[in-house]
């Protein structure tokens, strides 16, 4: 029973049958042919103005901070890709940073990105960036932030081998971060003896005892024998030796 009106299949010729085929065949060898899509990396931009934030924050820049600090972690995670941070831009990386301590100045988690996440890559370029940005933003609250610039000095002399960066860092955590603990305060002089330089670090050690400055009994033990141990070795430490006499706790 066929519907008046309509042609019967079995009148459509042969040859339209065949076209159809053909066409349906193309198509789906052209499907196939085509590449695969490929997920590509969006480039990281320049994050918005702080004053701009700061309104969009509706008195919340903590909270905004935070949800910043969410996006930039989140971006070498996109759609279909995993971006490695050595193929980030970490100029525009360092821009986001400081954008986040803008928003909240208290806040420590930029630094220990900045510190123990994007300096861990095999490119002394962009480590030698990070540490820097580290280095500025202590120079901006050294009481508050001189762990993570201590952080840098091991970094710098264990990662880049740059015996003189880690001694400019550390001898402006005792210069400019008098609340930081001793041990911090410190490391310059242990970096001296570690380079060589055994003459400037017993002059320094020498000049720390006599301040008075040291209450700690124990502290105070540990370091008149290192002056001791100094004064009766007079000969030249090989560069390159561990620090493993600082002890890293707060």
């Amino acid at each position: 029973m066929r519907i008046s009106g309509e042609r019967p299949l079995t009148d459509v010729p042969r040859a339209v049958w065949l076209a159809l085929l053909a066409a349906l065949v193309l198509q789906i060898a052209w499907q196939w042919a085509q590449p695969k899509p490929v997920a590509s990396a969006a480039a990281l931009s320049a994050p918005p103005p702080v004053a701009a934030l700061r309104v969009a924050g509706l008195g919340e820049p903590v909270v905004l901070a935070q949800l910043t600090t969410l996006y930039l972690q989140a971006f070498d995670n996109q759609p279909g890709i995993s971006i490695p941070f050595r193929d980030l831009d970490y100029r525009r990386v360092t821009q986001w940073l400081e954008t986040i301590l803008a928003l909240d100045a208290a806040g420590q988690y930029p630094l220990l990105m900045a510190a123990q996440v994007y300096s861990q890559v095999p490119d002394p370029a962009r480590e030698r960036l990070m540490l820097e940005f580290v280095h500025q933003q202590f120079m901006l609250d050294p009481n508050r932030r001189w762990r993570w610039l201590a952080h840098a000095v091991i970094m710098a002399k264990h990662r880049l081998h740059d015996d003189q960066l880690a001694l400019r860092y550390a001898r402006d955590i005792a210069r400019l971060a008098p609340t930081a603990p001793a041990w911090a305060r410190q490391m310059h002089i242990f970096i001296l003896e570690d380079i060589g330089e055994v003459e400037s670090a017993k002059i320094l050690l020498g000049g720390l005892l006599a301040s008075g400055e040291i209450k700690d009994e124990r502290e105070l033990h540990f370091l008149t024998e290192r002056l001791e141990d100094l004064k009766k070795r007079r000969k030249i430490i090989t560069p390159g030796e561990k620090m493993t006499h600082i002890p890293f706790s707060s």
